[in-house]
């Protein structure tokens, strides 16, 4: 049976801009993109900690290294500078009651550095600080 499944999470994201001018989307850091495999124009939903909005938008890479996460065009007004969010992709597969899938899935500190990965990324590997 077809199920859609999470494929990917980042989890605790801090929105570090966002720009209501720009055309849509959100900005994520390249380096964390490629570490949980979401694809450039990748469909993600957002689900906002702070204030329980969700949206559904795509993602495209913004700069290695530098832990953004912006928030662009009509959603930027739905969240704040410096809130958590939830970052993640879904996808449609093959998937019996009695398979072993794991998402890949990043838990992520206030400067969008990955603290934990989980699931396929390593079943619960803590980074030392």
């Amino acid at each position: 049976m077809l199920r859609t499944m999470l494929s990917c999470k980042l989890h605790r994201a801090r929105v570090t801009d966002r720009d209501i001018d720009y055309q849509g989307s959100i900005e994520i850091d390249q380096d964390l993109m490629d570490e949980v495999g979401l694809l450039p124009h990748e469909q993600v939903h957002i689900y906002d900690i702070n204030n329980g909005n969700r949206f559904i938008t795509y993602a495209i890479p913004g700069p290695k290294g530098g832990g953004s996460i912006s928030i662009n065009g009509a959603a930027a007004r739905l969240v704040e500078r410096n809130d958590r969010i939830i970052i993640a992709a879904y996808g449609t597969m093959e998937v019996d009651k009695d398979d072993q899938y794991q998402p890949r899935v990043l838990l992520l500190d206030e400067n969008n550095r990955i603290v934990e990965r989980q699931g396929s990324l390593g079943l619960t590997t803590k980074i030392a600080s």
